[in-house]
This record gives C-alpha cells, sequence and structure tokens, in this order.
C-alpha cells in the first residue's frame, strides 16, 4: 500500500549548501521531517555542481509516516544565464538590468540559448527544441540581455 503524501514543499537551494537554517528549516520543520537527514541527502547529491555554485530547485514530498523523498531539477533558466554571460550568480549586484528595454547588461548568442534549451528541456513545458529556445530567448530579454 501506498505512504499517504501530507505535503510538497518547493525550495531553491545553493548546491552542496543546505543547513537547518531559515528557509529550510521552518519549511520542513513544521512538517515534522528530519531536517539534518535532509540537509546531508541534498548536499550529497548536488556535491557536482558545488562548485560552479548553482541554485537548485527541489521538491520535497512528505509522507505520513514524516519521511520524505526529494527531487532535484535543474537551475533556473536566469542562473544559467548569468552563468553564461558572466553576471554574479548571487542576488545583487548583477541580477539583471533595471530597465531591460532600454538598458542592456550583456549580449547571448543562439548557439548559448541552444545549450541552455537542451539543459533545460527536461523541466520546460515547450513539446519541441525551437518552443524552448523561444521561453529562453523571453526570459534573456526581459533580464536586460541582448540576444
Amino acid at each position: 500500500m501506498a505512504k499517504k503524501i501530507v505535503g510538497k514543499i518547493k525550495l531553491q537551494i545553493p548546491a552542496g549548501k543546505a543547513n537547518p537554517s531559515p528557509p529550510i528549516g521552518p519549511a520542513l520543520g513544521q512538517h515534522g521531517v528530519n531536517i539534518m537527514g535532509f540537509c546531508k541527502e541534498f548536499n550529497a547529491r548536488t556535491q557536482t555542481e558545488m562548485a560552479s555554485g548553482m541554485i537548485i530547485p527541489v521538491i520535497i514530498t512528505v509522507y505520513s509516516d514524516r519521511s520524505f523523498t526529494f527531487e532535484t531539477r535543474t537551475p533556473p533558466v536566469s542562473i544559467l544565464l548569468k552563468q553564461i554571460t558572466g553576471m554574479k550568480i548571487s542576488k545583487k549586484p548583477g541580477a539583471g538590468s533595471k530597465e531591460p528595454n532600454k538598458q542592456k547588461v550583456g549580449t547571448v548568442t543562439m548557439a548559448q540559448i541552444e545549450e541552455v534549451a537542451k539543459r533545460k528541456m527536461v523541466d520546460l513545458n515547450a513539446k519541441d527544441l525551437q518552443g524552448a529556445m523561444n521561453m529562453i530567448v523571453g526570459t534573456a530579454k526581459s533580464m536586460g540581455l541582448e540576444v
């Protein structure tokens, strides 16, 4: 018999840097999950992306017996575009342009966009590579990047 799902928690955590402090601790604590167990398991699974400092989205499924499973996703498109253009991955400064239609903060080629689209294809709801590339072009433009 399948376990009953109590909740799903969505977080974005830097690779290999999960610790029990907020936002992870309170989010898992309210569901009664072993916080340190999650942190150790997440850090072990994301050890390869740790060197680049990537932000990893994670979906944690909590069951009625307080056990959990989690699924990691590919980094957000904005983080991948920042990495390609050489902007700082941390929040500020380097978060993109304040006026993306007037002030451009970098350039990105279609080859780079195709590379990002191939990496993100598993998480996007696009039916083909061209649709995924169009989504990524939109994100790049809204960040103030010139395509």
